[in-house]
């Protein structure tokens, strides 16, 4: 085995501190900051430090190796890119503001990649050209950028960011499927070997479009993702993905439509209190502009409707909240006494639990005015059913019917069937077994590299500090000298043997540095193994320790050279 690298703490850039960081919320930005792994340069913007750059270095290792088993060709493309592209595709405009946009010296414009769909596709075109050319995977570790109205929590949610994309193309549905199993089962692998506790969960593929897609989710009380998972059976599903499933019912005894006065209740809390019913008996109406057509959003009085669940389901079309001005002009819509019944030339929205035959009270389209026995299907039509409420705790399961649990996440990667949006896009097309086109179709696949990091300290650390996965950590070792020359010799020279065996040693061997201090570092440093030359070195003695479990024993030098070795 070579031998590996000696990093002495005396010639290490690395600042530790003892406060957090004053902008620091997650526990992850609170240590990493402390620890010496990043320094922060502006809002969503990190510079990796020597330290964190080994961790980042060794998560994209993983990765690296992971897909190169199942096939996957490393590429590297630009992150700086032309419009063209971009604006083919759509999503010039569709990213709005997230884009960051440039124009170089002679006024063309130019974006710094987000995500490389566009080019990907581009790039498998000009290479390739027969059905004899494909299946083929394609994977690049690269950095990111999106502008972030509020890039925090550290890196797990800044403004450039480590990522690894990859791409399937295959001519067929079946090959797309065996590509995506692929991809799943490699992700498997990388979040076992990086020691993360995870997810698979149902998703929406949104504005990325396409059919099958799932997420990677990394519970963390930090997560930025809701995610539901079922107590009784094994589903899982992004909040945004749960779906509820009613059945018609039998209105055939609910009697007229009567009009109620109702003045001063344009609120469900005011009406359900007015008429002394529960609000779960009121039909809620939200008004919102779909890419600037207002549309209408039904349900049940006792549920809020989920933006963003509603803006997932309706990519890439954009959904915005109506706006004053926008009752301007449109006497049939009145606020807060807005009614499905009698609505002209709007297009009605209903989450699945306003089933056929449902009977509601709800606006009757006239100032301080309700309506009762409002009937669906009867007194009025629902254009399209979506499941847009925000989930509950103790929601049906939408596969077995027992109450949901909810919990936070953060995403550390995703997985798609994009099918051929961008191939038609760009007209991916390459000759076929019988001689003709074939439009090929695709999958994208991302892991968050610099996420991961962020993700493993959430979950891994503890109250003296950062606590490393093996294959993760910046060093297999962190030999401390915990005393003047003798000690550090001691260390030195075990370090060597440890580096001679294959080990990644950290050893501190700072003079004048009290040996509290080296062992509080240790701690917050979080390599998986600590090895003490204390007041016994002379003999012969250290003392190793295990970060994660904290358990210590006195070894002689061999002893300790053999159990670290094995």
């Amino acid at each position: 085995m070579a031998a590996a690298q000696v990093q002495r703490m005396s010639r290490l850039m690395v600042k530790t501190l003892r406060d957090d960081p004053a902008d620091a919320e997650t526990l992850s930005h609170k240590l990493l900051v402390r620890a010496g792994y990043v320094r922060r340069n502006a809002a969503g913007i990190w510079t990796w430090l020597p330290l964190g750059k080994k961790v980042l270095d060794n998560i994209s290792n993983i990765v690296r190796e992971e897909m190169d088993a199942i096939g996957a060709q490393e590429v590297l493309l630009p992150a700086l890119l032309p419009k063209e592209a971009y604006e083919a595709s759509g999503r010039w405009e569709e990213y709005g503001d997230l884009l960051f946009r440039l124009k170089d010296r002679k006024g063309a414009d130019y974006l710094l990649g987000p995500t490389h769909e566009e080019i990907f596709t581009q790039t498998v075109k000009d290479q390739c050209t027969s059905y004899k050319d494909l299946p083929v995977m394609l994977y690049q570790i690269q950095t990111k950028y999106r502008d972030e109205a509020r890039p925090r929590s550290g890196v797990l949610r800044g403004r450039e960011f480590q990522m690894k994309d990859s791409y399937s193309f295959d001519t067929t549905d079946e090959g797309l499927a065996e590509s995506y199993a692929l991809h799943r089962e490699a992700y498997r692998k990388i979040f076992a070997r990086l020691g993360l506790d995870y997810r698979i969960v149902s998703a929406v593929s949104g504005a990325m479009g396409g059919s099958a897609s799932e997420e990677f989710l990394a519970p963390a009380a930090a997560g930025e993702d809701t995610f539901v998972d079922c107590p009784a059976c094994e589903y899982a599903a992004n909040t945004e993905a749960v779906t509820f499933v009613a059945e018609a019912v039998d209105a055939s005894g609910v009697g007229p439509v009567e009009e109620l006065d109702t003045p001063d209740t344009p609120t469900i809390e005011s009406l359900a209190a007015h008429l002394g019913v529960p609000a779960s008996a009121t039909l809620k109406n939200l008004l919102v502009k779909v890419d600037g057509e207002i549309v209408a959003v039904g349900v049940p009085g006792n549920r809020e409707v989920d933006l963003g669940k509603l803006g997932e389901h309706l990519a890439p079309a954009v959904v915005e909240l109506v706006t004053a001005e926008d009752f301007v002009d449109r006497p049939d819509l009145v606020r807060g006494y807005v009614g499905p019944q009698g609505l002209e030339k709007v297009r009605y929205i209903a989450d699945p639990r306003v089933a056929p035959g449902t009977a509601w009270v709800t606006g009757a389209n006239r100032a301080d005015t309700h309506a009762r026995n409002v009937v669906c299907g009867r007194d009025f039509s629902v254009d399209d059913y979506l499941d847009v409420v925000v989930v509950e705790e103790g929601d049906p399961c939408p596969a077995c019917g027992a109450g949901l649990r909810l919990d936070r996440a953060i995403e550390i990667g995703h997985i798609f069937q994009l099918g051929r949006k961008y191939a038609d896009t760009f007209q991916l097309d390459v000759l076929g077994q019988q001689g003709k086109p074939v439009r090929v179709t695709m999958g994208s696949y991302g892991i968050g590299i610099s996420r991961a990091v962020a993700a493993l300290a959430e979950q891994t650390a503890d109250a003296a500090g950062l606590c490393w996965p093996a294959e993760v950590a910046p060093a297999d070792v962190h030999v401390v000298a915990a005393g003047k020359a003798l000690q550090i010799e001691v260390a030195l020279d075990v370090a060597a043997q440890l580096a001679a065996a294959g080990l990644r040693v950290l050893v501190d061997d700072r003079s004048g540095v009290s040996p509290g201090v080296k062992f509080t570092d240790a701690e917050l440093l979080g390599v998986p193994k600590i090895l003490v030359a204390g007041r016994r070195a002379g003999e012969g003695v250290l003392e190793l320790k295990d970060r994660r479990t904290g358990e210590r024993e006195e070894l002689s030098v061999a002893e300790a050279v053999a159990r670290l070795r094995g």
